[in-house]
């Protein structure tokens, strides 16, 4: 027993360790400084939405099999068997004890010769049902994407914040040893001091929550790409997050967007599905042509204190046709039709709808790339001017030329038009990359 719990505990032992060393053998594998091209392939191979697609064009796939299958015969096998005992009598001594076996055993096959092409279409339908599925994975490919760019360069602006937190919690650091100079010597106030000491607070304050939002913002990039919360995680920085640039023009991307993005193909392909529909319940009227035919034979015996079975002269063969013609269905094959021609029609209302919905969205992204483009050159010119006008208060308030008041004004401007500055920036990246997007160019950064 002692030996039994012994190899019991060691069995489970090496497979825990066997986990732990697969678990550590892919966490091995995983890059330290995540690139934004290195989250996209890894969210295209793990994200959960991207995967449940990849299982449900599987198992298109295996209807598609099926649905072949149809135009193909069966073959079934049958058989049965079975044995009855007689006693000896107790009121005749002389009646034996006898003992029977019978038995069946068949092979049948059945093979559907013409129905109208019912299965034909419903190949095409199963086929069609394929390719949406692989265009549904696409889609989500693209939709992951772009919650991930998203993501990433949510991060980039915490370190950028993060960055521009920690030169204020620097700068104010130093303005505050000098005014606590000026106070020793007698030639500040002490409400000076104090006020550049809730100014120093302040901006730790918002330095550990740009840290703080750092984090949240990586959590929702590793829930992305389903990234155990135990692995280490950060991501690139690049050299160039944005540029202004010409934007293509809007008529040639709209065109783009409505020949290559999977939406439109899917829902071109619904129409087809319900064309095909309506082409299989139409079969319902046509008439149904079968074949069928099996061999098989009869088991069976009689003895006397003996048990046994003899194959029998009832070898025989059956073969022939039927034919199933519809006369009165109660209205099932006339409401089908008229249900598929509604579905027809729905789906070409779809269709109609997700080009007009693309197009709008193509249009509201152009729009939204040109105000942010613009908002950020507006943001960058006033973030010039303000930085100037920070630095002279700076000197001013070094001299002793600019009350505390003031140069607080004229820093809280500066951290003001800072903050708008960094924001446009990953705003117009954002909005341009999404409007690029749509015209096929993948999502990189410079």
């Amino acid at each position: 027993m002692q030996n039994g719990w012994l190899k019991y505990g060691v069995s489970a032992l090496l497979l825990l360790c066997g986990i732990r060393a697969g678990a550590q053998s892919e966490a091995d594998t995983l890059p330290g400084i995540w690139s934004l091209n290195d989250c996209i392939e890894y969210a295209n191979a793990h994200n959960y939405n991207i995967n449940t697609q990849r299982y449900s064009k599987e198992s298109s796939q295996q209807n598609l099999l099926l649905s072949k299958s149809a135009l193909l015969p069966n073959l079934y096998g049958n058989g049965s068997f079975s044995v009855n005992h007689t006693g000896a009598g107790i009121s005749n001594p002389t009646q034996e004890a006898t003992t029977s076996t019978t038995g069946t055993a068949s092979v049948n096959s059945a093979w559907t010769l013409f129905n109208g092409g019912y299965l034909r279409k419903d190949i095409r339908q199963k086929e069609i049902a394929v390719q949406t599925a692989g265009l549904s994975i696409d889609e989500n490919i693209n939709n992951v994407a772009l919650q991930v760019t998203q993501a990433y360069l949510y991060i980039l602006l915490d370190k950028e914040t993060i960055i521009y937190n920690e030169d204020l919690v620097k700068t104010s650091q130093a303005q505050l040893e000098q005014m606590q100079q000026r106070f020793s010597v007698g030639s500040a106030a002490k409400k000076d001091v104090v006020q550049l000491e809730a100014q120093l607070a302040q901006d730790k304050y918002n330095l550990v929550t740009a840290k703080s939002t750092e984090r949240t913002d990586k959590l929702t990039l590793k829930k992305l790409l389903l990234l155990p919360s135990e692995v280490d995680f950060d991501i690139e920085k690049p050299d160039t997050v944005f540029s202004v640039e010409l934007l293509p023009p809007l008529q040639d991307v709209q065109a783009t967007a409505l020949n290559i993005r999977p939406e439109v193909k899917i829902s071109e392909l619904s129409l087809q599905s319900e064309q095909l529909s309506l082409a299989k319940a139409k079969a319902g009227y046509l008439p149904t042509l079968g074949f069928s035919g099996g061999i098989g034979t009869n088991i069976g015996n009689t003895t006397s204190y003996s048990l046994g079975f003899s194959l029998n002269n009832s070898f025989y063969q059956q073969a022939g046709l039927s034919l199933s013609v519809p006369i009165f269905t109660r209205r099932v094959n006339k409401t089908n039709v008229a249900l598929s021609k509604i579905g027809i029609r729905q789906a070409a209302l779809d269709l109609e709808n997700t080009k007009i919905t693309l197009s709008q969205t193509v249009e509201q992204a152009y729009i939204n790339a040109v105000n942010t483009q613009n908002q950020y050159v507006s943001a960058k010119e006033q973030l010039a001017y303000n930085a100037e006008a920070f630095r002279i208060s700076s000197e001013e308030l070094k001299i002793g030329s600019l009350n505390m008041v003031g140069y607080i004004q004229q820093r809280n401007l500066y951290v003001q038009s800072l903050q708008q500055f960094v924001q446009a920036k990953y705003n117009a990246a954002m909005s341009l990359k999404i409007y690029k997007f749509y015209k096929g160019d993948p999502f990189t950064l410079n």
